[in-house]
């Protein structure tokens, strides 16, 4: 809740300390207000027409959370300080609320200045230094009160917990704290709030009490200040409430009051105050080389990964969920695929989606495929595809170590789901990473040290909201898969890509001190006798390709180790090749010869590929070879595809041509489709693509950060509209317009008025309805007259613009002082 007092609403001030937030408003500089519009965006959606609705806006209760939700610990205790103190609060009250009676840690008196200032520039507190006034939203959601406890611990007043307690209760309570009778209950209650405020006084009232009193307010100290009592309290209860020193919340609850409390904390507010942000300490150090090297070995190992996810595919896609995601048992197959665990399944297909490698091709059946982009980016370099990932990385709001678990209905959130976007996530991964690069080159910290920095900076709303502490442990463990990071520490690439204010500067800058530590394209394989062909380090892409469909990958790591098996060398067969080809390919390729038993493998199939041949009969089967065919009729695994003999060397199949030629295969035979006209078809898995898609847009957490330009726009604007609605008008013949009403005068006067600030330069206030009926009040400087318009410098436009008379309502000067 706002009033018209906080946000000054009546105008502006008539001199000396400001009365209201938007007066004090006033009198910042520009610089000061575009700071406040920077660090509190949310003011300017939209931009205020003056002061006094940026003062509005500023203490609207949505506006006010998202500002203390930015502060970092110790601007927050302030705030939780001064929401427990008088208002208005001294700057020496307050620095007792935050140091206590004995000031053991200069720490806090030193950095109260910055807190307070703080608090100041994003237009939380307000006043002088005698009168800080903290704004009424933000001491309705820090103060104590029945709905929610006050972060402090402290309990409501003696004036808040007396009211509605009947006189004579009040009297009895004065009368057994040693105080002077009174039948007055305002006196009584000023008495009893003054007891307990004065050290000496309070410390003889407690010096009399049961040690078993004394144990109660001690558990009561910190906080929670509520407790609970019985009809018929034991004696030492009876003392504390006889005294007020627990006092009746409702029927068998009492509470601690905030003075009293205060006492027994020697003043502070806060048990333990936090001046400073926690050290990052201690430091493990490692060799710099040896983290560059092992995050540049990662980064390649993340291009091979995203690689082969792709790969698989583009020719048998996932479906798309109905409510959008990967299925959990997809999820499983792509992690099998990979090699690797579900959750880095779900981090690399998520990685690709936010690159824009990936998307959902929009079909009937809708699948997941790489997209066109994805072409583009095998072109590139090496480096230059990863530093492609990692600004992607950076920038998504995707969060997908948030996959699997329930939403708000129950429901799991499902990897590439619309549901895993998380507003603060690129904000915690780059201050994760800050961190990182604050330390020396080399040098690494622990997880909790980072967190318990990270919640000095940001603290959770409560002890549940540990939202941002698990996207800062994704963002470690991520950083570290992705090879930004290697043992914890900030790899120099990493660091080079982090800096200066130009994203594509500095993406290429770091790709350029990656390459050198990536392992170089070979253009060779070295083939082994046992039908396997050893690749020492990436191969050439057209190499790679062809390897990828002649044998199987059988491991990865610094080599990659592939085998020849009568399926594989079958399928480039299928793909076109011939014998004769696959010969010479790999004599071309190898550093080693060409082994025997690869060689005959390579024969062996290419002599029967094809003599069985699959066609449309549903599907039929033909060979040469009656006993071949006699075999397959023969045998039990061909039952399902319920053969008959058309011909001595012709069989129909109740099959489609596809499903009889892996059961053949399955069999252990190498048949070829053929078209109608008896050719053998050419069978290759086709790279499906989806349509164009853009890579998907971060959902930021609020509104996005202004910059410059509009900051200084906005700031021009608010002054010019504050102008328009706090000018003084020089006294007229007209009568004076209604409160918030247009000026009024005559077409002759508007015009002979708007011609004489022509001639002398002055600025002058008008009243102006535009084409759809709006009605709004401008300060301009009238440049000329003429057909009926009049060219004016809009001062609240902040631009030159053209009005025509008929739709002012009126005019008026300003007063000299003012413009």
């Amino acid at each position: 809740m706002t009033t018209s007092r906080e946000t000054g609403s009546t105008g502006g001030s008539t001199g000396g300390a400001p009365r209201t937030l938007a007066e004090e408003l006033r009198t910042r500089p520009d610089e000061a207000l575009a700071a406040l519009l920077r660090a509190r965006p949310d003011l300017l959606n939209p931009v205020p027409g003056d002061l006094t609705q940026l003062a509005t806006r500023a203490s609207t209760r949505a506006s006010v959370v998202r500002a203390l939700d930015r502060l970092d610990r110790f601007a927050l205790q302030v705030a939780e300080a001064l929401a427990v103190a008088p208002d208005p609060c001294p700057y020496t009250t307050l620095s007792g609320l935050m140091t206590g009676d004995e000031a053991s840690d200069p720490r806090v008196a030193a950095e109260l200045p910055r807190a307070v200032a703080t608090l100041r520039d994003q237009a939380l507190v307000w006043g002088g230094e005698d009168r800080l006034r903290l704004v009424r939203t933000a001491r309705e959601l820090l103060a104590p009160s029945a709905a929610h406890l006050s972060p402090t611990g402290l309990g409501p007043t003696v004036t808040e917990a007396t009211a509605g307690m009947s006189p004579g209760r009040l009297q009895r309570i004065i009368e057994a704290a040693g105080l002077p009778a009174t039948h007055d209950p305002v006196s009584a209650v000023a008495a009893l709030t003054a007891l307990f405020e004065d050290r000496s006084r309070m410390a003889a009232l407690l010096a009399g009490a049961p040690a078993e009193a004394q144990a109660v307010l001690g558990k009561l100290l910190w906080g929670p200040p509520h407790g609970t009592v019985t009809a018929e309290p034991a004696s030492h209860l009876r003392w504390l409430l006889d005294r007020g020193l627990l006092l009746p919340t409702g029927p068998g609850s009492v509470v601690l009051p905030r003075e009293a409390a205060l006492h027994l904390r020697a003043g502070r507010a806060h048990r333990c105050p936090e001046p400073l942000a926690p050290d990052l300490a201690p430091v493990t150090e490692h060799p710099s080389a040896t983290v560059d090297a092992g995050a540049a070995g990662q980064a390649f190992t993340a291009l091979s990964v995203v690689e082969d996810l792709l790969t698989d595919w583009e020719t048998a896609g996932p479906l798309v969920l109905r409510a959008g995601g990967l299925s959990v048992r997809d999820l499983k197959r792509t992690a099998a695929v990979l090699d690797t665990t579900e959750g880095d399944a779900a981090f690399w297909a998520e990685l690709a989606y936010a690159a824009g490698l990936l998307a959902s091709d929009g079909d009937v059946d809708e699948r997941y495929a790489p997209t066109p982009e994805y072409d583009d980016w095998l072109a590139l370099p090496a480096e230059r595809r990863w530093t492609r990932l990692a600004t992607a990385w950076l920038a998504t709001t995707r969060t997908p170590a948030l996959a699997g678990e329930k939403d708000a209905k129950g429901r799991a959130l499902a990897v590439l789901g619309p549901d895993l976007d998380r507003g603060p996530a690129p904000e915690v991964r780059r201050r994760v990473l800050d961190l990182l690069a604050s330390l020396p080159p080399g040098a690494s910290v622990s997880a909790d040290t980072l967190l318990a920095r990270l919640a000095w900076e940001r603290p959770p709303r409560s002890a549940t909201d540990d939202l941002r502490s698990r996207l800062a442990l994704s963002a470690l463990a991520e950083a570290e898969t992705l090879g930004l990071t290697s043992r914890g520490a900030l790899a120099a690439h990493a660091r080079t890509l982090l800096a200066g204010p130009d994203p594509d500067t500095a993406a290429a800058r770091a790709g350029a001190e990656l390459a050198p530590l990536l392992p170089r394209p070979v253009d060779h394989v070295l083939l082994q006798a046992d039908l396997t062909a050893v690749a020492p380090g990436p191969l050439l892409r057209p190499l790679a390709q062809t390897l990828a469909v002649l044998a199987d990958v059988e491991s990865k790591g610094g080599a990659t180790v592939y085998r020849f098996t009568p399926g594989s060398v079958r399928r480039a067969l299928d793909a076109g090749r011939t014998a004769a080809d696959l010969h010479a390919f790999l004599a071309g390729h190898s550093l080693t010869p060409v082994p025997q038993p690869l060689a005959y493998l390579i024969d062996d199939v290419a002599r029967r590929h094809g003599r069985l041949r699959v066609g449309a009969a549903s599907s039929y089967l033909r060979c040469d070879d009656e006993a071949v065919l006699a075999e397959i009729l023969a045998d039990r695994r061909s039952a399902p595809l319920r053969l008959r003999r058309l011909a001595s060397t012709v069989l129909a199949a109740q099959a489609a041509p596809d499903t009889l030629l892996e059961t053949l295969r399955a069999m252990g035979y190498a048949p070829a489709a053929e078209s109608a006209e008896g050719d053998v078809v050419i069978t290759r898995a086709d790279a499906h693509r989806t349509p164009p898609r853009t890579a998907p847009a971060p959902v930021p957490e609020g509104p996005p950060v202004p910059g410059d330009t509009l900051l200084g726009a906005a700031v021009r604007a608010v002054r010019a509209g504050d102008l328009a609605a706090t000018a003084h008008r020089k006294p007229s013949g007209a009568p004076a317009p209604a409160d918030g009403g247009l000026p009024r005068t005559t077409s002759a006067d508007t015009l002979a008025t708007v011609q004489a600030a022509v001639l002398t330069g002055a600025a002058v206030w008008i009243g102006y309805v535009n084409a759809e009926g709006g009605a709004s009040q401008r300060v301009i400087a009238p440049i000329r007259v003429e057909g009926g318009f009049v060219t004016a410098y809009d001062h609240t436009a902040d631009e030159v613009r053209t009005y025509p008379l008929h739709r002012i309502t009126g005019v008026a000067e300003l007063a000299d002082d003012v413009v």
